[in-house]
């Protein structure tokens, strides 16, 4: 039987010959979750250089963790070098919120004219985009509560009218409301804003103008809140040359 591949062999063969990596791989599985002296990965390297397919097996059928971090404490993210890349990589369960040794994310690290700031730019409205579906399961969750009560209430006084619904949000402020699984929930909301929204909810003017208005005012902190620049200094990525 043929001896297994280094990991530095197949680091070396990922730029320019991705299939036979695969390859090695599948007759070699244990080598897929190995890291080189200085923590760097076959997810990392597969990210540095744009192979989804590599980046998809890796991950899927080779169960690598997609947050394997190297000697710096950075997750493939901070290797991106395209957008698609890194919208794979969320899409493979990379966590935004990561920081490396020097306390920063991938998008504040990115986030510098000799880095990537295209993707820098494009974490940053993910994150958003995620703070504003936590807010709005928070919010389904309380006023839900709180507009079945009321109707419970309305009926048993003979009331059949129901609760509008919240008025629409202010421009450039989207609310998606669904269900999802508690891994894909992310960290728990801040329990500072979920104690706002509760004593929202239970207000008696919750339905009307004052109480939408104060509602919207609440998302909206929510979602701006993660939308600033950052001043981390620049920092070069490893890639095999």
């Amino acid at each position: 039987m043929a001896h297994a591949p280094t990991i530095d062999r197949l680091l070396n063969q990922v730029p320019d010959s991705p299939s036979i990596v695969l390859e090695q791989l599948r007759a070699h599985p244990d080598v897929a979750s190995r890291q080189d002296a200085h923590g760097y990965s076959l997810v990392h390297a597969a990210t540095s250089y744009n192979h989804i397919p590599l980046l998809h097996a890796l991950i899927r059928d080779f169960h690598v963790d997609p947050n394997i971090t190297d000697e710096d404490g950075e997750t493939a993210l901070f290797n991106a070098e395209t957008v698609e890349i890194a919208q794979e990589l969320l899409r493979l369960g990379v966590k935004l919120d990561m920081k490396n040794d020097e306390g920063q994310t991938a998008a504040e690290k990115l986030d510098d004219e000799d880095e990537q700031p295209l993707i820098a730019g494009y974490l940053r409205e993910a994150a958003t985009d995620s703070t504003a579906e936590g807010a709005a399961s928070v919010l389904s969750q309380t006023a839900g509560a709180n507009t079945s009560a009321a109707a419970l209430a309305g009926t048993a006084n003979g009331d059949t009218d129901v609760p509008h619904a919240p008025p629409p949000m202010p421009n450039g402020v989207k609310i998606n409301v669904g269900t999802m699984q508690q891994e894909e929930a992310g960290e728990a909301p801040d329990p500072e804003f979920r104690r706002r929204i509760e004593e929202l909810a239970a207000r008696e003017d919750f339905e009307g103008e004052e109480g939408q208005r104060e509602l919207r005012s609440l998302v909206q902190d929510a979602v701006l809140g993660l939308n600033h620049d950052s001043d981390a200094p620049a920092s070069s990525r490893r890639r095999l040359g």
